[in-house]
């Protein structure tokens, strides 16, 4: 039998450290890691030289939202699974606030068929809560290709939102799997519309939707999930307070960051880039970027997403407050973080952990280690390597980046998914289609 792929000379991560080791694939699984395999072109189909390189196991993406179906002129599918494929990351969730939301086994079923198609990574969906479909809900564990439930706590872009008491308890006690949860206070945001709706730049954004929105929600989140004895995922957590109540429940959650509340930091972001870096939940001042900080490496966050959200450019431009909140960064993700380890603010150790060995372990996936009898994914980069995110190299439909201009030392240089190189040096080179997880 003619193996698939031989991966030559690179420094892999395994066990903690980069070891100069070769990795042999046979049907879209390792099978061999040792320190030299000598094979002929007659015995392996491809064989890949990555000298000076860093082979990783295949990165995940914890939270995109690729637009797919409704709103696709900001993004689909087939785009959003190639900018995430140019960014180095082999597995990517999908989020269910689109146009109709994904909300029952029929929509998960037409996005799983259809990402099969025009996806070039790995992906899974979210099914999303509403107040009528807990019948629905309970299918979720059980359906190909659906990664868990999404709650939306507080309203963000589309029409999800599920807050009242009684039917979060009913999900939380009659559901399986992981519940990925939004965290904002909509009585609050109710509450303080007026701020918002009086103002005139993005810089009242993070005081429209404040700490105490965020702070608030989250502690009601984790009283709950007790009350109905059910663990929650709680998403893009962004105040210093959340990370120290949320270190003391860990019992109870799971939490995830993303790299834009880890690198950018108000007021600045907003007197640059202005309704750019509007998000929700938003950019804070950088006491609670440090505080993100400390969750990160003390361990209390446990994965890394990006949240990627693409708008265009025009419905940014509308300006404060009529301009949609998102920003794009399934293709940044990734450099990002490797800048930060380059930069000696995280060790490349700490990053697999959030990006590859925690979310594998949570969604109970084959992936996040190079091991044999693992997926053959792999995100290969060059720690070393320097280049700049520019607009134009955005494969988003939204075509920019909050980070354009901005000089990175860190690299994907190659997307390895099942054993196939689907990104090699900044281009695609595989066709689209893959088997959801």
């Amino acid at each position: 039998m003619i193996a698939d792929l031989l991966l030559k000379n690179g420094e892999i991560y395994k066990d903690g450290s980069l070891q100069k080791k070769d990795i042999l694939v046979e049907k879209g699984v390792i099978t061999r890691i040792e320190d030299s395999i000598d094979l002929s072109e007659k015995e392996v189909s491809k064989i890949l030289d990555l000298s000076g390189q860093q082979v990783l196991p295949g990165l995940i993406d914890s939270q995109v939202h690729f637009r797919d179906p409704g709103l696709t002129h900001k993004e689909d599918l087939e785009t959003g699974s190639m900018a995430a494929a140019l960014g180095g990351v082999c597995t990517f969730f999908e989020m269910p606030n689109t146009t109709p939301p994904t909300t029952d086994e029929a929509s998960i079923k037409e996005k799983v068929d259809k990402a099969k198609k025009v996806s070039y990574v790995n992906f899974g969906f979210f099914m999303g809560a509403t107040q009528h479909n807990l019948e629905e809900l309970k299918k979720a564990s059980d359906l190909e290709g659906c990664c868990g439930i999404k709650i939306f706590l507080g309203s963000s872009t589309g029409s999800l939102l599920l807050y009242e008491r009684e039917a979060l308890i009913n999900v939380f006690k009659n559901t399986k799997g992981m519940i990925s949860c939004h965290s904002e206070n909509e009585d609050m945001l109710r509450e303080n519309i007026a701020i918002r709706d009086k103002a005139t730049t993005a810089h009242d954004h993070p005081v429209w939707r404040n700490v105490d929105t965020a702070l608030s929600s989250t502690k009601r989140l984790i009283g709950l999930a007790r009350e109905a004895g059910r663990k929650v995922h709680v998403l893009h957590i962004t105040t210093r307070y959340e990370i120290d109540f949320l270190r003391e429940n860990k019992d109870i959650c799971t939490v995830e960051v993303l790299p834009q509340h880890l690198t950018l930091n108000a007021p600045d972001c907003y007197d640059q880039l202005g309704t750019y870096a509007q998000m929700n939940p938003p950019i804070r001042t950088k006491d609670h970027q440090e505080g993100l900080w400390a969750g990160i490496l003390d361990g209390t966050v446990d994965v890394m997403g990006s949240d990627h959200a693409p708008h265009t450019r025009e419905e940014k431009d509308q300006g404060y407050p009529k301009s949609p909140s998102g920003m794009p960064g399934v293709q940044t993700i990734i450099p990002l973080m490797l800048n930060h380890v380059h930069e000696g603010r995280l060790k490349l150790s700490r990053l697999m952990e959030l990006m590859a060995e925690r979310p594998a372990e949570l969604w109970n996936l084959n992936k996040g280690k190079i091991e044999i009898g693992k997926d053959a994914d792999f995100t290969v980069v060059d720690l070393k390597g320097k280049f700049t995110i520019k607009n134009e190299d955005q494969a988003s439909k939204s075509g920019w980046t909050p980070f354009h201009g901005k000089e990175i030392t860190g690299r994907p240089t190659h997307t390895i998914v099942g054993g196939v190189v689907v990104m090699k040096d900044g281009a695609i080179v595989a066709r689209a289609g893959k088997p959801a997880l």
